[in-house]
């Protein structure tokens, strides 16, 4: 069965729910989520927090101690994967979602824990910060949420706790936001176009096909809108 996944959008908008996620590992049929953080945004301010540890049911492995620094004795008496997500979905309602790295990521084990604990699909349109900080700081080498802290000059130390990145994304996306208004501002759109599917709203990405470069919709195969590019 064909997965309804929300789409992944290339916009700056006011009001939104910036979310992580700490994990046993990087598997979602694997793993288990282990801590869920969130912080609702209305008008491009934090108005409400959420956050829960997760206890997985099972050991969580030294190696993923070693990055979040979560251990079996801290989850011990936190809810289970079950009660934890349902909370999450209830916080975070219809909102856009936004993340670091989440397209190919949180928004899967989120998208999993919702299907097989609750039995219903996570459906929320999402803003992947990974995506924009390539995009609008291609002068940095990396783009780690810490790396586009820093060129922010923001304070990423507590990095790889859910609520932490939480807050270290929201005022990351706000920053790249501006940039993206700034370029509007200057008369410089053109790229900005060809961010947004004029089909469904989800995100044009560059593809390489048959006949050589051209724009896809990222919601393909549920949108196959295309645009040849410009010369």
């Amino acid at each position: 069965m064909e997965r309804n996944k929300g789409k992944r959008l290339g916009r700056y908008v006011g009001d939104y729910v910036v979310f992580d996620l700490e994990t046993t590992g990087i598997n979602p049929e694997r793993d288990s989520i282990i801590e869920i953080s969130a912080l609702k945004v209305k008008d491009h301010r934090v108005v409400e927090e959420f956050s829960t540890l997760v206890n997985p049911g099972r050991h969580i492995p030294a190696g993923a101690t070693a990055v979040n620094g979560i251990t079996d004795r801290m989850v011990a008496d936190a809810p289970d994967v079950r009660t934890a997500i349902e909370r999450f979905v209830e916080f975070i309602g219809d909102n856009i979602l936004v993340g670091h790295n989440i397209h190919t990521f949180d928004m899967n084990f989120a998208y999993d824990a919702a299907w097989n604990f609750l039995g219903r699909e996570l459906g929320n349109d999402y803003v992947d910060t990974l995506y924009l900080a390539r995009r609008y700081l291609p002068e940095l080498s990396h783009h780690k949420l810490t790396d586009v802290a820093e060129h922010f000059q923001l304070q990423t130390q507590g990095a790889h706790r859910a609520l932490f990145d939480c807050m270290m994304n929201q005022s990351c996306y706000e920053e790249i936001g501006r940039l993206m208004e700034a370029r509007k501002k200057s008369g410089n759109a053109e790229q900005e176009e060809e961010i947004t599917c004029p089909s469904c709203g989800g995100e044009l990405v560059l593809r390489k096909g048959k006949f050589g470069m051209f724009y896809g919709c990222s919601s393909y195969p549920r949108c196959r809108f295309t645009r040849n590019v410009r010369a």
